[in-house]
């Protein structure tokens, strides 16, 4: 039976995540906090096996709660937004910043063709989260110092001017600390993040505001520039034709809309293999590993965050296996890696 804590402080919202919830037999909403200290005490007692957390809530919020439940009784939490324009969901991505796991929209219009699909990604998304073994987020982190690493001369050959990112659940948080720990450099990024249907725009000005990088979201025509990662868009491929971004709304592949496995491949065949580096981060199932052997096999150097780190140890495991991988890494070591495989600053 998954336990779950609702804290919301909107009588409506919380009635209508009861009935959805109740509609699965493995499910139990085990208690209710209209507030952030409530859900800190709710925590303390019950502890549930999820929380969904909204992030506007009275006495207070939901980042200040998520603060201190990840601090004192670390639990994993889905944060829900009222909005998923980039302005109104920069909490939700600040809570996840603090340690919450995943985001999505706030179930709304019931009886519309819209909340149908966002109760089943509900209910979908407490099955993934609640499994997760999330730690402690202490209070005053401390940034770990990136260390330079002895490179393979396989991966020296070319200055790497294209960093190529892969990421699902766990990956916003992780994707903001890479980038927040490379140094600016004369390479281009483009990132494939598994995210709910609304937040990307919200994710790349998140990671625009926080980081060094110039993040959007990428869009047709756009070409590769030093200093700017491009993030795919909800529902659409992100992949590089002749050194040009296509977006295309072919079928999902491995499930997904966009597929990091998209983008990858995409980049092998263009002939960008010999000057990527690429990265496979945190996230359920294979997305990411066949695309990665394609890059590996071409010329690029390829990485994949170690299981530790990982709230889902899904898409690296799978790229360990069929040996698609160069290094296996903690997060927290790569940017000292990257920042010697990609071209400096001139």
């Amino acid at each position: 039976m998954i336990r779950i804590l609702i804290a919301d402080d909107s009588l409506l919202t919380r009635t209508v995540l009861r009935d959805i919830i109740s509609r699965d037999p493995d499910m139990q909403v085990v208690g209710e906090a209209t507030d952030g200290r409530q859900a800190i005490e709710a925590t303390r007692t019950l502890r549930p096996d999820l929380i969904i957390m909204d992030v506007m809530m009275p006495v207070l919020d939901g980042l200040e709660a998520t603060t201190e439940i990840m601090a004192e009784t670390p639990t994993p939490i889905l944060v829900l937004s009222a909005s998923v324009d980039p302005l109104g969901s920069r909490n939700a991505f600040q809570a996840i910043r603090l340690g919450a796991l995943d985001v999505l929209e706030k179930p709304k219009g019931l009886g519309t063709d819209a909340f149908e699909p966002l109760a089943r990604t509900l209910l979908e998304r407490i099955r993934v989260l609640s499994r997760i073994r999330v730690v402690h987020h202490y209070r005053r982190p401390t940034r770990p110092t990136p260390t330079p690493r002895d490179i393979p001369s396989t991966s020296t050959a070319t200055a790497r001017t294209l960093l190529a990112i892969g990421a699902s659940t766990g990956g916003p948080k992780a994707v903001m600390q890479l980038l927040n720990q490379l140094p600016l450099r004369n390479a281009s990024i483009l990132i494939v993040q598994h995210i709910a249907a609304g937040f990307a725009e919200g994710f790349a000005t998140w990671l625009d505001q926080d980081t060094a990088w110039k993040v959007r979201i990428a869009a047709p025509g756009d070409r590769l520039k030093p200093g700017v990662a491009l993030v795919a868009p909800c529902h659409q491929h992100l992949t590089l034709q002749q050194g040009v971004v296509v977006l295309t709304d072919t079928p999902p592949v491995n499930g997904c809309r966009p597929a990091v496995d998209e983008l990858f491949s995409s980049l092998a065949k263009d002939g960008h293999a010999p000057n990527t580096a690429a990265v496979l981060l945190t996230g359920m199932g294979s997305d990411g590993a066949a695309g990665l052997g394609e890059l590996k096999a071409a010329g690029a150097y390829c990485l994949a965050q170690d299981e530790l780190g990982c709230a889902i140890f899904g898409m690296p495991r799978v790229a360990i296996e069929r040996n698609a991988v160069d290094m296996v890494l903690p997060l927290t070591e790569m940017p000292g890696l990257l920042a010697e495989i990609l071209a400096p600053k001139s």
